[in-house]
């Protein structure tokens, strides 16, 4: 009987992703992003280690939305103040920071530790198509 092998920090090997978001559905693209985050596209896939690629989004601000999303759909705030509470939609969000939506919706499908904290550091999100990670990028896909 085999079994499994079990990976360790030295065992990792870490590559670069870009992906480019134009015309892309946002759903469906940060479910993408969240996969290679957390490396469960590789067969050395372990849970309690942090296994997964570095990840570039690019043209994150070309995305696409189904439905009403952009009009009907609101991030809220709260400072812990009474009466603090703020709101903005998709839209607004989308136009002013995407790279906080980005990390927002990914933030969402990782772990809830610091193994899903460390993972999220790994996404580079830009507005635009160029990016200062040209040198470090081995691998790209769609």
């Amino acid at each position: 009987m085999e079994l499994t092998k079990i990976a360790t920090e030295s065992d990792i090997n870490r590559q670069w992703v870009v992906l480019d978001a134009k015309g892309q559905t946002f759903g469906r693209l940060i479910a993408q992003i969240a996969t290679l985050l957390r490396g469960k596209h590789k067969p050395c896939f372990t849970p309690h280690i942090d296994c997964g690629d570095f990840v570039v989004v690019i043209n994150a601000a070309e995305v696409k939305f189904s439905g009403m999303k952009l009009q009907d759909k609101e991030y809220f705030t709260h400072s812990g103040y009474f009466g603090s509470t703020k709101s903005k939609t998709l839209q607004e969000m989308l136009d002013k920071n995407p790279e906080k939506l980005y990390h927002l919706a990914v933030r969402g499908m990782l772990p809830k530790n610091k193994l899903g904290r460390a993972m999220l550091k790994k996404l580079k999100v830009y507005r635009g198509s160029e990016h200062p990670h040209s040198a470090q990028v081995s691998k790209s896909s769609k």
